[in-house]
């Protein structure tokens, strides 16, 4: 028997053999040498290396390549992101989690130009995070980083010194901002005045049969028309037509939360003017309201105007657009049939009933000092569910109103404040005919905010079914005007997706929309034509 090292030895090279005769017979069965064999695993590892590589090619990535991350910034900035791998179908950009810009083709930029206005965002720290959207397998992925914005702080015009107001409440939905004045005395509630005289025939406006607009935010050039005519101007070099009438509001008051008294908007002559000698018609939204807003204002209730408490105001209001003398829509207290705006019956203290009053004390004080020049917009939103306030109970009244309205969105998937995909015709058809056929068959309507989202469906789609349908299938609207704003996370903006700009373009072309012809516009009411 051999010696134990000897045993040792053995067993390891009885062991060696075991384990190399299988990939040698391997080998030998294919008829080829483990050389040969040496040189196909070396293939295959190489394939499977390649394969990996082009597995992880494939994937989708994003970076912010500007602002750099815990970089303090000021003034104008350039946000742009960078994108590796198989083409998004969107990118998006949020600000502290709000959706704020999306963007179908590179470069990636925000707002398009990659223009990042920071003195629109508190000073102190944000994040701004970037999106890639693209199929299952290329993933989501996303680039966040945290920046400090230091602006200096403006030096703060001098408070206004009105005389006694009512007192100050609460805040509203925040509206541009004309030029505050003194607030007036408040005055004893009047002698409600007679029911108004029949206005003077008016003079027809255009030869086309559409009004078309919008509503502009500050995303196109850093401020809102019309204060700034230059974003209207850029709005319809998108659109390849000029505007026909455009929309602009103010509450009542501006109260500070501070306690100081509260100062109170004029009538916007100089506002108007810019509108006028542009070529188109101003759209005024005026709310009984005071800004910061809140549902709750205790002090802006329906009981409040009835009783006479801003009687001096509105009349200095409505005398200053009497002597203006040019025709303008005046939309106000829209939405009432809702309970999101402090002037809803159901809300704010307001009782059933004192929509409508409310509404005929304004109107009254209007046509005692001769405006009119005024035309009433009554406008409520959409309801297409039929869970809203009876329209017929918030309707003043033919002799109080001269044009209808309605308000409604496609908000679609946008998880802002996801809903469901819904066409123009499945948002507006029942309120249409409710108002058209039941409500008030004589006046014509202004369809006074729409928009769309990209979430859902295809908002080019949307919108050029919208332009095709109303002058097809709804004769009584005779007015358009688009929400050109990102609001609460929402990307309305035409201009979200180069196929939603090219869209509407398109379809405002059609001859039934009007341009802006309307500098010279006489007689007191707006009346459509065709």
């Amino acid at each position: 028997m051999p010696s134990n090292p000897v045993r040792v030895l053995l067993a390891l090279l009885l062991a060696t053999v075991a384990v190399l005769a299988p990939g040698l017979d391997s080998a030998a069965a294919r008829g080829t040498s483990p050389k040969q064999a040496d040189v196909e695993n070396r293939l295959l590892l190489r394939k499977a290396t390649s394969s990996s590589s082009s597995s992880s090619a494939s994937k989708l990535s994003i970076l912010t390549t500007s602002p750099g991350n815990g970089q303090t910034l000021a003034g104008t900035v350039v946000w742009q992101a960078a994108v590796s791998g198989p083409a998004p179908s969107r990118v998006t950009f949020a600000i502290d989690g709000v959706l704020k810009w999306s963007q179908t083709t590179a470069p990636y930029s925000y707002a398009g130009s990659g223009k990042l206005d920071t003195t629109t965002l508190a000073n102190g720290s944000h994040s701004l995070k970037v999106t890639a959207y693209a199929g299952r397998k290329a993933g989501t992925p996303s680039s966040t980083i945290v920046v400090n914005v230091s602006n200096p702080t403006p030096t703060p015009a001098p408070a206004p010194t009105p005389s006694p107001a009512p007192v100050p409440a609460p805040a509203p939905s925040p509206t541009p901002t004309p030029t505050p004045t003194p607030a007036p005395a408040p005055a004893p509630a009047p002698t409600p005045a007679p029911a108004p005289a029949p206005a003077p025939a008016p003079t027809p406006a255009a030869a086309s049969s559409i009004y078309w607009g919008a509503w502009i935010g500050k995303q196109l050039t850093g401020n809102q028309p019309p204060w700034d005519m230059s974003a209207a101007t850029k709005l319809e070099e998108m659109a390849g037509k000029k505007l026909s009438i455009l929309n602009f509001s103010a509450p009542f008051a501006n109260c500070p939360t501070s306690g100081a008294a509260c100062s109170y908007y004029n009538f916007p002559v100089n506002e108007m003017n810019s509108i006028r000698s542009h070529g188109s018609i101003p759209f005024f939204s005026w709310a009984s309201q005071s800004i910061p807003s809140t549902v709750n204002e205790p002090n802006f209730q329906l009981a409040d105007v009835i009783a006479g408490s801003y009687d001096s105001y509105i009349e200095k209001w409505a005398t200053a657009a009497r002597n203006w003398g040019h025709p303008f829509y005046l939309r106000f207290n829209w939405e009432m049939n809702g309970r999101w705006f402090p002037w809803s019956e159901g809300v704010n203290g307001n009782k059933s009933g004192e929509f409508v009053t409310a509404w005929r004390h304004v109107h009254d004080i209007f046509a005692r000092v001769g405006a009119t020049n005024v035309n009433w917009v009554w406008c409520p939103n959409i309801d297409p569910d039929n869970i809203f306030l009876d329209l017929q109970s918030q309707y003043p009244g033919d002799a109080y109103v001269d044009w209808t309205g309605l308000d409604g969105y496609n908000w679609g998937t946008n998880p802002a404040k996801p809903d469901r995909w819904r066409s123009f015709d499945q948002l507006y058809k029942a309120t249409y005919d409710k108002i058209v056929n039941t409500i008030a068959p004589a006046k014509p309507m202004i369809v006074s905010e729409v928009g769309s989202t990209e979430y859902g469906g295809s908002k080019a789609s949307w919108i050029a079914d919208m332009l095709a349908k109303i002058p097809s299938s709804y004769p009584k609207i005779r007015g358009l005007l688009w929400f050109e704003q990102f609001d609460d996370g929402m990307d309305w903006p035409l201009e979200t997706s180069a196929s939603a700009t090219s869209a509407f373009a398109a379809g405002i072309q059609n001859p039934a929309y009007a341009g802006n012809t309307f500098a010279a516009l006489s007689g007191s009411t707006i009346l459509p034509t065709g």
